[in-house]
């Protein structure tokens, strides 16, 4: 039997979040017509700053017996945001809420999902937070590598948004069967074979660019250093070194003279690399230049170097509010996934299968 989402739900949203979390509530109202005008917004005062500047969290109503959806987005300042998340979640825990499920489009600090040298894997600090805080389901969506779920010892959902950008691209790109899908590195390679099989295009790999913090010389393989010592090892034993990498110059393997290029991608952020893979492109006769990714966090000067580069058009979902860069870039479009969040929130709400919402996607997308 499915429930009236506002019998038994509520639905709380950081200052950072709002813009999303009403989205995703003008979408539920879609689904339950009949219960518009009942729905609950339920905005805390959040980010109440004391004396010595903390984050203090107030919820207006009460949550007790209740399944609870926390919606966040990431802001500029992101450990913020994620001690708004966790303290949201506490106070709902502390209230005893029924189930809490939070709804993060963009997991912070996925990129920090591996060892580097002497550092730590912050992926996994985060979501043990989460998880003590009080966290008892998680709705993501295009972790930057998928084990991250792993990380969790609660159910993860995470969702695609692929189907919405390829939406994008056969209804805005009106001679997109003359594109090539373009991964700017090999390490992006799988996105754009998944990109280029679904919409029946060719593909083409940018290799030799600089080398970039994900790196094979950079992951604590070559630690501890490789002088040596006496007393560490046994005299008789000799290790092997491993060669270091030397990327070839910037070659492309594929051809992209006079069709459109359309680099695929889960996270634009710093966007050197994307620049210098439009200009690569541009030199071997594209003449049309597309960047898609799911979350468009284009922090510092971002939106000035698209506008001064060969891109012709970046595309983002809303995961990250990025209002303030379109205003600065008119290059920045916006592609909008509140529809499959809150089908999402109503299936699990519901008890309903999740199934259908991972549908014609394999091992690898």
């Amino acid at each position: 039997r499915n429930i009236p989402l506002h019998d038994y739900s509520k639905f709380l949203g950081s200052q950072t979040a709002a813009c999303l979390a009403g989205f995703v509530m003008r979408q539920e109202c879609a689904h339950e017509r009949v219960y518009v005008h009942a729905l609950c917004y339920c905005f805390p005062r959040s980010h109440v700053p004391f004396v010595s500047i903390e984050t203090r969290v107030q919820i207006q109503e009460s949550v007790r017996g209740k399944d609870v959806f926390v919606i966040q987005t990431v802001s500029k300042d992101v450990n913020t945001t994620i001690m708004e998340m966790l303290i949201m979640v506490y106070a709902c825990r502390t209230s005893c809420a029924r189930s809490i499920t939070g709804v993060l489009p963009y997991f912070p600090y996925s990129k920090q999902c591996k060892m580097r040298k002497r550092g730590s894997i912050v992926s996994k600090l985060i979501a043990s937070m989460m998880c003590k805080a009080g966290l008892t389901h998680l709705i993501t969506m295009d972790l930057h590598q998928k084990e991250i779920q792993g990380f969790f010892n609660i159910p993860v959902d995470n969702l695609r948004a692929s189907p919405f950008l390829l939406q994008y691209i056969q209804e805005e790109i009106p001679d997109y069967r003359n594109a090539v899908i373009v991964a700017k590195s090999p390490a992006s390679a799988k996105r754009a074979q998944s990109f280029a099989e679904r919409l029946r295009l060719g593909i083409a790999v940018i290799h030799g660019e600089a080398q970039d913090a994900e790196s094979d010389q950079v992951d604590g393989r070559h630690s501890p250093p490789t002088v040596k010592t006496t007393g560490a090892i046994h005299p008789s034993m000799e290790i092997p070194l491993l060669i270091p990498k030397e990327k070839p110059p910037i070659t492309v393997v594929g051809d992209v003279g006079g069709r459109i290029a359309i680099i695929v991608d889960d996270i634009i952020d710093d966007v050197d690399s994307f620049v210098a893979a439009a200009e690569t492109l541009k030199e071997r006769g594209a003449y049309k230049i597309f960047v898609m990714a799911t979350h468009g966090i284009l922090s510092c000067d971002a939106p000035r170097f698209i506008e001064e580069s060969a891109i012709d058009e970046v595309v983002v979902t809303n995961t990250i509010p990025h209002e303030l860069q379109k205003l600065q870039c008119p290059k920045i479009k916006t592609v909008d996934i509140s529809m499959i969040l809150s089908e999402a929130i109503r299936r699990i709400h519901n008890g309903e299968s999740m199934s259908y919402l991972f549908r014609n996607i394999g091992v690898d997308d």
